[in-house]
């Protein structure tokens, strides 16, 4: 038995050899960034053959700036080198911020250095954004995309403004669907970027969840939204972040009322209410929740000072978002988090996060803010030349990446 076992083994090496596969990838029968369009089962994404895909990406913005297209284009290094970069250290996805300006006609993209980026020059926003997918596809890459911004602005709380209507915000996102339909490498639609509170309890006039307030309710929203990008590409993942304050407002902690206070977050990263509270779609199998989390360089919250700390992290992750993913209620996708890690209390916060996320294929997903040098809050993982990596950040992240093949 032992000879013929042997034997088998021999047979199978050498028809691994010849095929050129090689024989962990065989064993483990997950790749990078999977094949065909992506859906969920159960916390985990998977591609077309039934296999996990973990997305370990990070974030490109600019698009949803005064420039209207990816930052760094002025920088003295092709924008194919830079994506060649990306992969190179192992990002599968990258998540593009955009806003609702870049994708008006006649919008006109900047920055762009025409001496090493000629063949961008005169492309408008989306045709510079459909050469970076392209290329992107060839690296075996996936695209996120984010609607960051009604305008190139600021952030809002809310998903719609007073010359930004909700009916232009959901008419974009299925023009752009329908621009990528068939394009395997653009998996899904990140709605909003980080709805959240706006106005003091009880005069709540931001982002809530769960609330029913149809003009408000984010979960009702990205239920809208979500479904008409599905009537136009039901082969798209959506992606739906979290609020900050599940009331959509802040809590007043001088009234001396604690009934209206309530437990709040990042933008974008409390999702404590939709589990019971759920995001509804018109096709199964497509819902991926998003929180963002952030460390000390962002914002000094109250816990980064808990006696605990770090042992406290992981019980603040399962109530924002953990639970959805450890219950095997739907996959996450952590679309930002970062930090200059100019603190060392933010190294510490950035390791017990990689930690939290879990090792391997099954893990939780991820894209890092950001590639850009430029993000004020953050930096990047490249420094101001665009091609220095940060050894700090990339060390943590490394471990956990699945470079795209």
């Amino acid at each position: 038995m032992k000879q013929r076992l042997a034997v088998l083994c021999a047979l199978l090496a050498a028809v691994l050899a010849v095929s050129g596969v090689p024989r962990q990838e065989a064993a483990a029968q997950v790749s990078g960034t999977g094949t065909g369009y992506l859906h969920t089962s159960g916390n985990k994404i998977v591609d077309s053959t039934g296999a996990t895909v973990r997305l370990t990406g990070l974030n490109w913005f600019g698009m949803e700036t005064d420039n209207k297209t990816f930052h760094g284009l002025w920088a003295n290094v092709t924008w194919k080198s830079q994506l060649d970069h990306m992969a190179q250290l192992g990002y599968n996805t990258i998540r593009v911020p955009y806003s609702n300006d870049a994708l008006k006609p006649g919008a006109v993209a900047s920055g762009i250095n025409d001496y090493v980026n000629p063949d961008l020059v005169g492309l408008s926003p989306l045709q510079i954004l459909d050469k970076v997918i392209d290329y992107a596809g060839q690296k075996h890459m996936r695209i996120i995309l984010d609607r960051h911004r009604p305008t190139s602005a600021q952030q809002t709380a809310l998903w719609y403004t007073s010359t930004v209507s909700e009916a232009t915000w959901i008419n974009d996102w299925k023009a752009l669907a329908q621009r990528y339909a068939g394009n395997t490498t653009v998996i899904g639609a990140d709605l909003h970027n980080e709805p959240h509170a706006e106005g003091t309890n009880p005069q709540a006039t931001g982002a809530c969840w769960g609330c029913g307030d149809t003009a408000r309710d984010w979960r009702l929203a990205a239920e809208r939204a979500g479904n008409a990008i599905l009537s136009v590409q039901p082969n798209w993942l959506i992606f739906v972040e979290g609020v900050s304050c599940p009331s959509g407002g802040n809590s007043n902690i001088w009234d001396g009322d604690p009934s209206n206070d309530e437990d709040c977050g990042w933008w974008g990263g409390n999702l404590s209410k939709a589990g019971e509270f759920p995001v509804r779609l018109s096709v199964a199998n497509r819902l991926v929740y998003s929180p963002h989390e952030y460390a000390t360089s962002v914002y000094d919250q109250t816990w980064f000072h808990a006696p605990d700390y770090p042992a406290n992290l992981p019980g603040i992750w399962d109530r924002y978002w953990g639970y959805l993913y450890k219950q095997n209620i739907a996959p996450l996708m952590m679309g930002e988090f970062g930090s200059t890690l100019a603190n060392p209390v933010d190294k510490v916060w950035l390791q017990n996060l990689m930690r939290y996320t879990g090792t391997g294929a099954g893990g939780m997903s991820f894209t890092y803010w950001c590639w850009n040098p430029n993000s004020g809050d953050t930096g990047g993982i490249v420094g101001d030349d665009w091609v220095t990596v940060n050894q700090e950040k990339q060390s943590i992240l490394q471990p956990y990446l699945s470079p795209p093949s």
